[in-house]
């Protein structure tokens, strides 16, 4: 017995750690992966840009698509695509949730003939600037009057709030998201105004309601515009500017030049309404980021550093106000500081 317990104590000895030394490595742990996290939730992942720009011309590709495939023909919707409900409806389309090769597409189709101008400009505008701002192009069929596009379940930009609202979204449902969301509204306002085809004003937006109803959200929460069956072009070399529509406009939301100037003594006569430029869309901008960017801690403060820039958009002279890539400056600039602040300041808490 003597002897194994000398030999036993001769053996290693397992010293435990003081509990002062266990509690500073726990510490020094949760630090690090609070770093992480912080990362993590301020700097927002970036995003995977729409695989169709990788796409040729006249071609798309959809998610777990691995080859572009061309635009479907008359013959190829009328054969593969099944509507499965009506999802929506305007003046010019109504689009129906469909399947295609058991993928999920949003079939449009015209409402009334009377419409089919502005059906066929909407088509040859999603032809023309198909890009990352653009709503994915998958077929069309002028002869049957359908167009057939990448269907985003989010839905319109209108839902936002509601959407933003399901206990599956709240993560993002930050400032720095929303913000994310502004700068994407603006990007697409700017490649309108600088786009293929010449400076196009976003033509649908007579009140907030109406704009919101022209983007989509799309599922990894950035946005693309739908609807362009009103981008009428400006054209300065040839002194062309534009009016929406042919009927009074009325409302803070609408830029001032696009009322009507000679008073309500005055019928309203559409060949006497002086024509406007795309500085009618940055009037709007403002009215629209504050939608984005709701009611949710950290959104004051963000308006706050975005006053100068939204009060030079609502300048009553059109000429004065800022362009959309000087607004898109802005926002960036905004969103990096802001960012990089709550990091400093919440990490200087650890």
């Amino acid at each position: 017995m003597d002897k194994k317990t000398q030999d036993g104590s001769r053996g290693p000895r397992h010293r435990a750690l003081p509990p002062a030394v266990g509690l500073l490595l726990s510490m020094a742990l949760m630090n690090a992966l609070l770093y992480l996290c912080l990362d993590w939730f301020f700097v927002a992942p970036p995003r995977s840009s729409p695989v169709s720009t990788h796409c040729p011309h006249g071609h798309f590709r959809m998610v777990q698509m691995k080859n572009c495939s061309p635009w479907l023909s008359c013959e190829e919707l009328r054969t593969e695509v099944r509507p499965l409900k009506r999802i929506g409806e305007g003046a010019v389309k109504r689009v129906f949730l469909s399947e295609w090769k058991e993928r999920k597409v949003a079939l449009s189709r015209l409402t009334s003939l009377e419409m089919k101008d502005d059906f066929l400009h909407g088509l040859r505008m999603l032809k023309s600037l198909q890009s990352k701002h653009v709503v994915t192009l998958l077929g069309y069929c002028e002869d049957d009057s359908t167009i057939l596009t990448e269907y985003h379940p989010l839905g319109s930009l209108s839902n936002l709030e509601e959407t933003l609202n399901l206990s599956k979204y709240q993560n993002v449902n930050t400032w720095q998201h929303r913000l994310q969301l502004a700068v994407d509204y603006v990007s697409i306002i700017d490649y309108l105004h600088h786009s293929p085809l010449g400076t196009l004003v976003m033509c649908d937006s007579s009140d907030l309601s109406k704009t919101l109803s022209q983007y989509l959200l799309t599922s990894n929460f950035s946005l693309v515009v739908n609807d362009l069956d009103a981008l009428p072009l400006v054209n300065r070399s040839s002194g062309a500017l534009v009016k929406c529509g042919h009927r009074e406009l009325h409302g803070d939301f609408v830029a001032p030049e696009q009322l009507w100037p000679y008073g309500e003594d005055t019928p309203f006569d559409d060949d006497l309404m002086p024509p406007y430029d795309e500085k009618i869309d940055i009037w709007k901008i403002p009215d629209v980021s504050s939608f984005l960017l709701g009611h949710v801690e950290g959104s004051d403060m963000v308006r706050f550093h975005l006053f100068d820039i939204h009060k030079a958009c609502k300048s009553q002279t059109p000429a004065e106000r800022p362009t959309a890539q000087d607004i898109l400056d802005t926002y960036k600039k905004v969103l990096n500081l802001l960012r990089d602040s709550a990091m400093s300041q919440t990490r200087e808490m650890l």
